[in-house]
């Protein structure tokens, strides 16, 4: 099992926390990203760097994605993809998306984003909080007790 990024608006608490996690418990690690991200240096820990362009980051994930692998992503669509590879998918706010609620989540972005193209709703998500981070922090504990043999 390894762990894929979606590290383009990846918060740097998350980042941390998952670069902390792969060193504890060796575990692979790889970033995914069309711009720069800094990462420790380590043998379970890499980067990989994609070309500007909608969807790049995302079909070099689903490229690389393993079933069992786990992916952090925000973006539904992709998460929808990972798990129809077999693999797991969790939001930076701690939500485990799974077969039975994935396609509900991409309805609910779907309507929403016609919502905001039509301009009946403004905005995006809220501020990323210390209580994201927790709830992120508690997912990731239970799917690695549950999922990851070392």
């Amino acid at each position: 099992m390894q762990i894929l990024v979606d590290a383009d608006a990846l918060p740097n608490a998350i980042k941390e926390l998952l670069c902390r996690t792969a060193e504890r418990l060796s575990i692979r690690l790889t970033m995914v990203a069309n711009q720069n991200v800094t990462v420790d240096k380590s043998e379970f820990i890499r980067f990989i760097l994609v070309p500007e362009g909608a969807d790049a980051a995302d079909n070099r994930i689903v490229e690389l994605v393993q079933p069992g692998d786990l992916v952090v992503t925000a973006d539904i669509p992709l998460a929808d993809r990972v798990i129809a590879r077999d693999a797991h998918a969790i939001n930076p706010r701690g939500e485990l998306y799974t077969e039975e609620n994935i396609k509900d989540r991409l309805a609910v972005r779907d309507l929403m984003d016609g919502l905001r193209g039509s301009g009946e709703v403004s905005g995006g998500p809220p501020p990323f909080t210390w209580k994201d981070r927790q709830a992120f922090a508690n997912q990731l504990d239970r799917f690695l007790t549950r999922n990851y043999r070392s």
